[in-house]
């Protein structure tokens, strides 16, 4: 029996709404990239780092956060980069929300191997793996106090997992999506390539679509400032960054109204 498929007897459970009170955002929903479970690895999966990422993502459940994870695939295959003339778009894209699956199972079971129950549940039907996507069970196990992996992308090809993202985080009522990347906010430009980059400590979401922000794609932020979801962009290889995001400290930069 996996992790996915286990019963509801598997973890005790709070016989009320699992958020606690007094919290910036009682509900979160955190992107993280495939790239970011790669560690030092060229290619997959780096078990120490999903093992931290988990740990992390507990630790956000610990202060009393319901937490929903959306991870992408291109530690293993990103579908806009394989397709081409003998593949087209979607199937390619497809092929990537197939690896998010993968690294959904991984993450579910580090997660539980870090002491909190998990569901992964897949935009694309597989009841064999995992749960199928619904709004309602989703809601019922973020309410549960399970961190909740959501893989398989929106279910349908063009679409990034940002934008995935935003969308599961509007249509399951997060308060906010933190944005975990390899930098530590929103600059003007890739600090990486051009040093008199600057950083924004908060900016809103119009300013990101006019500066053609590349932190995530357009579409995400459109959404974003649709649902009126604030976004945390944070660096994720800082040990216990969710944690700290969630709470609305650390150095983060908030894409907000």
């Amino acid at each position: 029996m996996t992790a996915s498929t286990a019963d509801d007897s598997d973890f005790p459970e709070p016989q009320v709404p699992f958020a606690a009170p007094g919290l910036p955002y009682p509900r979160i929903l955190v992107k993280v990239s495939g790239e970011a479970l790669m560690g030092s690895e060229p290619f997959g999966l780096h078990p120490p780092t999903v093992a931290r990422i988990a740990r992390d993502l507990v630790a956000a459940r610990a202060l009393g956060c319901e937490v929903a994870v959306v991870v992408g695939g291109g530690n293993i295959l990103r579908g806009a980069r394989v397709a081409g003339e003998d593949l087209d778009r979607a199937t390619a894209d497809h092929m990537g929300m197939l690896a998010t699956v993968m690294n959904g199972l991984a993450l579910e079971a580090a997660i539980e191997a870090a002491g909190a129950p998990a569901r992964t549940l897949s935009a694309i039907p597989m009841p064999t793996v995992c749960e199928p996507y619904a709004r309602q069970p989703a809601n019922r196990h973020l309410r549960r106090g399970r961190i909740v992996v959501l893989t398989g992308g929106t279910g349908n090809p063009y679409f990034t997992t940002d934008t995935g993202a935003v969308l599961r985080a509007a249509e399951l009522d997060c308060d906010a999506v933190l944005k975990a990347t390899n930098v530590d906010g929103v600059y003007t430009a890739d600090p990486k390539k051009d040093p008199t980059a600057t950083r924004y400590d908060r900016i809103t979401h119009d300013e990101a679509l006019a500066r053609d922000l590349k932190v995530m794609d357009a579409a995400a932020f459109a959404l974003a400032r649709e649902a009126s979801l604030p976004i945390i962009v944070f660096d994720i290889r800082e040990p216990g960054a969710i944690a700290t995001a969630a709470k609305g400290e650390g150095r983060v930069t908030v894409v907000a109204p």
